[in-house]
């Protein structure tokens, strides 16, 4: 089974450790990171998202994404 998270966060060096953390769990980027205005903050913001095959187990909402 494949997971599927988006990360997103203002674009600044956190978002990029917290891309880079995902990175270094096993997680691989699917496709092009986002970026927005954030008109109320005024600044930036990013997603990316990120996947991850994990061994044949039942899809549970419950469970966090990390847990698998």
């Amino acid at each position: 089974m494949r997971i599927y998270r988006f990360l997103t966060g203002v674009d600044d060096s956190a978002f990029c450790h917290k891309v880079t953390k995902a990175l270094s769990e096993g997680w691989e980027l699917h496709g092009s990171p986002a970026y927005a205005f954030d008109a109320v903050k005024q600044c930036m913001m990013a997603g990316q998202a990120v996947t991850r095959e994990v061994p044949d187990q039942p899809y549970d909402p419950d469970k966090k994404l990390i847990d698998y």
